[in-house]
């Protein structure tokens, strides 16, 4: 396989082009409007105030609390720290069914399933915690040509079977918008024969640096699904002491802002989150829902997605190694939970950053999307086929680096289904059209028809004999729910079902 473009780390930052660029990416006047009063939303002295004032709160106001979660009404802050607060063994296991209620109420009984796909490590910025920081020597830099990135897309919608992606970044003028949108463009024109029909990307989410508004609209014409940047910490002591003041992502609000300039371009999908460990997670989960309502509050709508990765080891990230903000098993499962209650309709991301054992714990309190067959290092679908990681070309260690169909199996084995729908993007199921339908449990309907749907694709195109087995039993359940619970598309439902038996493929309502 060609190397790729390749760079010696101590020139990342040094050559005259590369600090040109580095020096014209923040326009301040593209966070100064979004600003209340000359401050952004972040208010720590109020997170900390309500995090020290919802201390022991009684049994009955936390049931208050949980009934509102479940009725699909955003929390307040109050609120929300009096959850953060709750230790009571049988309240917590209250906490953990509504959690699983509400995502239920919401997306039904699915989960939907992606692949990140890392095409460059390349960076200017020196976050201290990253393995692609420009300053680690150890890191073999390359970022993808297209006809790599095309290979990387054969393999992962023809070999593996997905239809969604994640498409990962860094901050570096060979990986601008103009290598962004080429690159989506590569991946979208993928098709790939397969054992019953043909294999294609259909959503394309960008985990990439902060955008300019313009920007920002090149890649929704490219054909963007969901923006996502992490903010890493909210902290904002904590923010500074991490990314050093002389790189791009030292501007804290260039970065905390990024999302408010996305839906300024039009992009109505977008996706936040912290790196968990940081900081103290019950602090990050309050920024979160902060960011969450001042979206509501300028948009109209919150986010899309929100991620709650945990710091993981990387090569040569001597940082890692004493973290004094380390979250425990317990308190993660606590945060997931306290997210899912306090932005009820907003999809949640399970990564494979975490264990196998640790997954299967966290993915029923209220989580949505997990990824599968996940390699990140730097080309690793074509030329790493196994599991095995590439310390040196990829960011951080995974820890469940399991095949998608085991991972399938698993769930269905559980009663669970799998989702490979991308329908409603391309309906115009988005932003505020899709926000009414999750508040009010009606996206699970459509949700239901055609996850049966593509969850027959799959398994039909790339599942082995014991995954297929597994999964016949939970089709078959979900088809009697269809015929039970919406009689009135249940004859056109199965003449799509029918057709997508026959070989027929991208049916959907």
């Amino acid at each position: 396989m060609s190397k790729g473009v390749g760079f010696a780390t101590t020139v990342l930052n040094n050559n005259k082009s590369t600090r040109e660029w580095i020096q014209n990416r923040i326009k301040p006047e593209e966070i100064e409007k979004y600003l209340d009063n000359g401050q952004d939303f972040i208010d720590e002295p109020a997170i900390e105030q309500a995090l020290a004032a919802n201390r022991g709160c009684d049994a009955r106001r936390v049931r208050d609390i949980l009934a509102k979660s479940l009725a699909i009404e955003t929390l307040t802050p109050d609120e929300t720290a009096c959850l953060i607060h709750v230790t009571d063994p049988e309240l917590l296991a209250e906490m953990r069914q509504t959690a699983s209620a509400v995502k239920t109420k919401v997306y039904d009984n699915r989960f939907v399933t992606f692949a990140p796909l890392y095409l460059g490590n390349l960076c200017v910025n020196n976050c201290a915690y990253c393995g692609f920081r420009s300053s680690n020597h150890a890191e073999t830099r390359r970022i993808l040509s297209q006809e790599e990135v095309r290979r990387e897309a054969e393999v992962l919608a023809g070999q593996i079977g997905h239809k969604r992606l994640i498409v990962v970044y860094g901050e570096h003028p060979k990986s601008g918008v103009e290598y962004m949108a080429e690159t989506l463009r590569t991946i979208y024109d993928v098709k790939v024969k397969t054992r019953c029909g043909w294999g294609q990307i259909h959503r394309c989410n960008i985990n990439g640096a902060p955008l300019q508004v313009d920007e920002y609209r090149i890649v929704k014409e490219a054909g963007l699904g969901t923006y996502q940047v992490f903010q890493e910490t909210y902290h904002k002591g904590t923010y500074a002491r991490l990314h050093p003041s002389n790189t791009i992502k030292g501007d804290y609000r260039w970065r905390l802002y990024c999302m408010h300039r996305a839906m300024e371009a039009g992009i109505d999908d977008v996706g936040i989150g912290p790196l968990v460990g940081l900081y103290d997670w019950k602090f990050e989960v309050m920024a979160i829902l902060h960011h969450a309502i001042d979206l509501e509050k300028k948009f109209g709508i919150g986010p899309h997605t929100i991620s709650f990765p945990r710091l993981e080891p990387a090569h040569n990230t001597p940082f890692l190694n004493d973290l004094p903000y380390r979250v425990s098993d317990e308190d993660f499962k606590r945060l997931v939970t306290v997210i899912r209650l306090a932005v009820p309709y907003t999809g949640m991301i399970l990564t494979a950053r975490e264990t196998a054992e640790m997954r299967r714990e966290v993915l029923p309190l209220g989580c949505t999307q997990f990824d599968a067959s996940s390699r990140i290092g730097i080309g690793g679908y074509d030329d790493r086929p196994d599991d095995r990681q590439q310390d040196d070309r990829q960011q951080f260690i995974l820890g469940d680096t399991r095949s998608l169909d085991e991972v399938i199996r698993e769930l269905a084995e559980a009663g669970y289904i799998t989702s490979f729908c991308t329908a409603g993007y391309r309906c115009g199921r988005t932003g505020d059209k899709i926000m009414c339908l999750l508040r009010s449990g009606k996206e699970g309907q459509f949700c239901k028809l055609n996850a049966v749907l593509t969850f027959r694709e799959w398994l039909d195109d790339f599942a082995t004999p014991e995954t297929l087995a597994a999964g016949e039993k939970v089709i078959a359940k979900e088809i009697e729910e269809v015929r039970r619970r919406q009689p009135g598309v249940f004859e056109s439902f199965m003449s799509y079902y029918e057709k997508t038996r026959a070989g027929e493929r991208d049916l959907y309502f």
